[in-house]
């Protein structure tokens, strides 16, 4: 089946609101096996807006409207529908008694314009408001599904889940809905992640194999339709198993969580504690550590050394280790081990993790913008140190050594 959403609103041409409607229902009809082809954003207009449904109609079996149910004037997308399919608009009783029940319990009068959102189109399946007033609608006139959802997020999204999704899943029949499974990998880019993959990817008819970038990682979307949860997970096992072969070293994990949040399970489950240094990452790792929930139990702390002062002073790195002729410096591979091997004993921790490099804008002690050390000391083992050279503006290389490091700490916990 083929999807277009149609977003209703001059709010959203003018850039007054983002679209969040377009990303939870495009998700939702996916899960459900039904292919979103187009999305369309039309201002409140009533030419504009039937053109919109001609057009629509012309390419997709469904079309899923957000916004324009209200109570105002130019709410106009069961007004634009009914006119375009011929039909009329006509009160839904039990929606109209609800409005008035509320304007009463809240001592408020309810003025005229309001009964405009328990209208329906003849002949439409009502779809019950549980968060607001505005009554959704569900047909199918010649062929094609209409399904109208409110615009407001709080009330779109539990009418698409609920009665939304049931009429959906009643119109379909038989159809086969989509399964999916998220891969998460690091410490390595799109290209050369997609290198690795580029003869599945094209040889892909079912499952197929989609990959996304963010900054420091990378996901694969694996998918197929099938009846059952179990034949969706017996073909897209093959398929992980195949990425497995060629890309087991960067996988951290098979569901859609972040890399920080894996490190804190594996600390957690095998009863480790970790603390941080950091000079040009300026806090981002700690921070990215304990934005996960309950990981005071696995991270012990951290602190910001961002001068020599506070390098020597906190961390005991000697004066002569960071400045003088001869000097290593503060940038360079013996201090980030210094760094992370006194944070690790300093907080009596299992593992001890140190960036230290030039995040930008100009050089520091001769040294080149995006250079970073970064270390991992693990009680008991050698420090080991990388070395990294990144490119883009300062924000952008403080998260990519980040990313850098937690993808290191990640593959030494599993040592």
């Amino acid at each position: 089946m083929r999807a277009e959403i149609i977003a209703v609103g001059t709010e959203l041409l003018l850039g007054q609101i983002v679209n969040t409607n377009a990303k939870v229902l495009s998700q939702r009809l996916a899960d459900l096996g039904i292919d979103v082809y187009f999305q369309t954003v039309v201002g409140d207009n009533a030419d504009r807006l039937r053109q919109a449904i001609e057009i629509g109609r012309s390419r997709a079996d469904l079309l899923v409207f957000t916004g324009g149910l209200g109570p105002t004037q130019d709410d106009l997308t069961k007004d634009a529908l009914a006119h375009y399919l011929n039909l009329k608009l006509i009160i839904h009783e039990p929606s109209m008694t609800e409005i008035e029940r509320v304007f009463s319990s809240r001592g408020m009068e309810m003025v005229l314009s309001n009964r405009r959102q328990a209208l329906m189109i003849e002949g439409s399946e009502p779809l019950e408001n549980t968060t607001g007033l505005a009554l959704g609608n569900a047909l199918k006139v010649d062929g094609t599904l209409y399904l109208l959802l409110p615009g407001p997020p709080k009330e779109m999204k539990p009418m698409i889940e609920g009665p939304g999704e049931t009429w959906l899943r009643t119109m379909m029949g038989e159809e086969k809905p989509l399964f999916s499974r998220l891969l998460k990998f690091a410490g390595i880019g799109e290209s050369n992640l997609e290198a690795k993959l580029i003869d599945l990817i094209e040889a892909q008819s079912d499952p197929t194999i989609a990959p996304y970038a963010k900054v420091g990682e990378v996901s694969i979307r694996v998918s197929t339709k099938a009846m059952t949860a179990e034949e969706a997970d017996h073909k897209i096992d093959r398929a992980v198993e195949q990425i497995k072969e060629r890309l087991g070293e960067h996988l951290y994990a098979q569901e859609d969580v972040s890399i920080e949040t894996e490190i804190v399970r594996m600390l957690r489950a095998s009863r480790r504690r970790l603390a941080s240094a950091e000079s040009c990452s300026g806090g981002l790792f700690a921070e990215l550590i304990t934005n996960v929930p309950g990981s005071s139990g696995e991270f012990v702390g951290g602190v910001v050394t961002y001068t020599n002062m506070m390098k020597n002073r906190l961390l005991g790195i000697p004066m002569t280790q960071l400045e003088g002729d001869g000097a290593p410096g503060a940038i360079s591979e013996s201090t980030a081990a210094m760094m992370a091997e006194s944070v690790r004993d300093l907080s009596d921790s299992d593992f001890g993790v140190s960036l230290t490099g030039v995040a930008g804008p100009a050089e520091a002690e001769g040294k080149p913008v995006g250079l970073v050390y970064f270390a991992i000391a693990e009680r008991g083992k050698e420090t080991v140190v990388h070395t990294t050279h990144l490119s883009g503006g300062r924000d952008m290389i403080r998260l990519r050594a980040v990313k850098a490091a937690l993808y290191r700490l990640w593959q030494a916990l599993q040592a």
